[in-house]
């Protein structure tokens, strides 16, 4: 018996559809919302200006090439940017020494101790005096304070000089504040980044009052903190964006670049 005409044209019409369905190329996955960062709104050189310079962000765009994620950018006071990061409304936060005590705040590359070899950058501590003050430091104790050693507010030295039974002045200054409060006789040193450092002592109103004391009070790697709801909802990805992190610092291209900026930096 043959087969009935219409079921003929059924049957071919469902080997075209069912041909082309075969064929067609299977949906590209969704794009990754962009992840908020918030950074702090000052200039550190040569890792970051106010208005979104510096190698931390060329190091960032190599980052989001690679893993297909983009990124937006918010200057923030540090202290207010790390409260945005705790409370979910930014989705991470730059460039972040490792404290204990952040643990609450954001997730760090690592988990509980974060890891060094997924930093963004390294940078030390050091201690600054007014010129001809008593103040030392000798690796293992600072003496001769006749006062508190002021800090930025939220930077973690701060809490590390309370854990050495310094007294200790946080306030909310940049760098160049903080070191007119030194001047001015407010406190009797200040601790700072040395990038900080350095680009005050490039300035004579400052080269010609105060010292930077030989040893660095510290060394600590800088990290990309991630918020702990997007590390939840995607951990595949935040792992993913750290190992690049690390990838792209230590590829051939960055290094060319940190070593320029690095030569362009005052002596």
């Amino acid at each position: 018996m043959s087969a009935r005409p219409w079921l003929l044209h059924l049957l071919a019409n469902w080997l075209v559809v069912g041909g082309a369905l075969a064929t067609e190329p299977s949906p590209l996955p969704a794009a990754h919302a962009p992840l908020r960062l918030c950074f702090e709104s000052a200039t550190i050189q040569p890792w970051r200006t106010a208005d979104g310079k510096g190698l931390n962000f060329e190091l960032l765009q190599q980052v989001s090439q690679r893993v297909g994620q983009t990124f937006t950018y918010q200057a923030l006071p540090w202290k207010r940017c790390l409260a945005s990061l705790q409370a979910n409304e930014v989705d991470g936060a730059f460039a972040a020494s490792f404290s204990p005590d952040r643990l609450d705040i954001g997730a760090y590359p690592g988990g509980k101790v974060a890891d060094p070899a997924k930093r963004m950058h390294t940078d030390r501590y050091v201690l600054i005096k007014r010129k001809g003050a008593a103040v030392q430091w000798d690796g293992k104790q600072i003496s001769h304070l006749d006062g508190p050693v002021g800090v930025q507010l939220g930077y973690s030295i701060g809490a590390q000089l309370r854990n050495w039974g310094v007294a200790v002045d946080e306030g909310n200054q940049g760098a160049l504040a903080l070191a007119r409060r030194l001047m001015a006789g407010r406190v009797a040193a200040v601790a700072m980044g040395g990038s900080d450092a350095t680009m005050l002592f490039a300035q004579p109103e400052f080269a010609n009052q105060l010292e930077e004391l030989p040893l660095p009070l510290t060394e600590k790697p800088y990290y990309l903190m991630l918020s702990h709801h997007v590390l939840a909802g995607q951990p595949d990805q935040a792992q993913r964006i750290w190992r690049a992190v690390e990838a792209v610092r230590n590829s051939a291209a960055y290094r060319k670049l940190e070593r320029q900026a690095m030569e362009q930096m005052p002596d």
